[in-house]
């Protein structure tokens, strides 16, 4: 009997779905952060505890009896998907990048673009069938709109603050307070992994507070115009994925066909899976 493994990792957690010869799911597991460019060994435990969990919810097979393919943030940094790969347990595996994995479920054999907005953020666009992912290049060097830049911009914007070099607002002295004063920032931010970051991305996005309504305008304006790129002249159909997606979605309405998703990451892993035999 064939089994096949799906895994949709991120920044925030990973959750792994076995299905049958049939396409039937027939076990589902989570477990922590699987970014592989932020940690691999950590990620790969993850991943492990996930495809574990879902094993013995379904009852039957084994790791080394699985096709497995993962949709993992962090997957574009070569060095980290091969080093991932040298460590699994897997008959077959194959990495590729969440975007890929997301993308798959969200639209099918549509057309159409994908941005998917969670802790990090990474776009991909499907045209004919093929693929091409843009963007998804970490918290440091990209990741526009996530839950961890914006996070990152809430904190640098109460340093801002407290010096006088912009308003103060409810939100940035209620930031200063949780975490200590200027001083406290600082430490979070030089020890804090992006999930940590993404933690004060909700409080912006749900408005209310000038500081937060103006880092959020700038991030949906930094979006619109990455899509109205890809877009290329066309009228592609966008889907939103992840936490945030919702509300950039919103905030976005109107400017070009919105769909919702066909399915998920999950299902576009298991779906390749599938492929794999």
């Amino acid at each position: 009997m064939s089994y096949f493994l799906g895994i949709d990792g991120g920044g925030t957690g990973c959750r792994a779905a076995i299905a049958d010869g049939s396409g039937r799911i027939i076990g589902e597991g989570a477990s922590g952060p699987a970014n592989i460019s932020t940690d691999v060994k950590t990620a790969c435990a993850n991943i492990l505890a996930a495809a574990r969990a879902a094993l013995e919810q379904a009852g039957r097979g084994h790791v080394d009896e699985l096709t497995a393919v993962l949709g993992l943030a962090g997957a574009n940094v070569t060095a980290a998907a091969l080093s991932l790969q040298s460590m699994l347990p897997f008959r077959r595996t194959r990495i590729v990048t969440d975007a890929v994995t997301a993308a798959t479920g969200a639209l099918g054999a549509d057309d159409g673009i994908v941005a998917a907005m969670g802790t990090g953020s990474v776009f991909a666009v499907q045209i004919g069938g093929e693929m091409r992912q843009y963007g998804g290049r970490g918290f440091l060097l990209g990741d526009e709109g996530s839950g961890a830049v914006l996070g990152r911009a809430l904190l640098s914007e109460a340093l801002r603050a407290e010096d006088g070099f912009v308003p103060m607002s409810p939100l940035l002295q209620a930031v200063l307070d949780e975490l200590g004063g200027i001083e406290g920032v600082i430490s979070f931010g030089l020890r804090a992994r992006p999930a940590e970051f993404a933690i004060f991305a909700p409080r912006i996005v749900a408005g209310g507070d000038p500081a937060a309504e103006r880092l959020f305008d700038s991030a949906v304006a930094e979006i619109r115009a990455m899509i109205d790129t890809l877009q290329a002249g066309r009228d592609l159909p966008v889907v939103f994925l992840g936490g945030l997606g919702a509300h950039y979605a919103h905030r976005l309405q109107g400017l070009w066909p919105i769909r919702a998703p066909k399915g998920s990451g999950l299902d576009g892993a298991l779906h390749l899976a599938r492929q794999e035999v």
